[in-house]
């Protein structure tokens, strides 16, 4: 008479089995995790940087000679803002400039976004980029505070083609 059942033997290669599945697995996961950071760091740095770019070309200026549009209609603000070389002067200004000449008269808008949120950097896991002004060199060892004509991750890490991610 045979019963049906799992004998101890079958139970083991079975659990064998599964850890080296398991074993397999992680490394692919943690490299999926990766890659996905990385491509939403990308993806930050894209957002960041238009929205910088556009700001740059709406509120240019060469010194006290003002030659952007919104510059030109906000003359007061755009000083307050915006420094000689034309760039915003913090990232908090991509959040909200508020506007004070004929365009907020005439439009009714009174604030001026160039960002909703400051978008988070996927690789530190907070919204604290480094900051690199228009004349700094282009890996600066600190901020130099006048303006912000670049951003980068905060992290020293590689990514995974070797590059450094504060290259990027």
């Amino acid at each position: 008479m045979r019963e049906d059942g799992l004998t101890l033997i079958e139970i083991l290669v079975t659990m064998t089995i599964i850890v080296i599945l398991a074993s397999v697995a992680m490394p692919l996961s943690k490299l999926s995790t990766k890659r996905t950071n990385e491509i939403e760091l990308r993806q930050q740095l894209r957002i960041i940087r238009s929205a910088i770019d556009l700001f740059k070309l709406e509120w240019n200026r060469d010194g006290n000679v003002l030659l952007g549009p919104v510059c030109l209609k906000n003359k007061l603000v755009c000083k307050e803002v915006s420094s000689p070389y034309g760039y915003p002067k913090s990232l908090d200004v991509l959040l909200g400039v508020k506007l004070t000449g004929e365009e907020a008269t005439v439009r009714g808008t009174t604030v001026r976004r160039y960002l909703r949120v400051m978008p988070v950097d996927p690789i530190t896991g907070k919204p604290d980029w480094l900051l690199r002004c228009y004349k700094d060199r282009p890996k600066p060892s600190s901020w130099c505070g006048e303006d912000v004509y670049d951003v980068m991750t905060q992290s020293e890490a590689l990514a995974l083609d070797g590059t450094a991610y504060q290259d990027w």
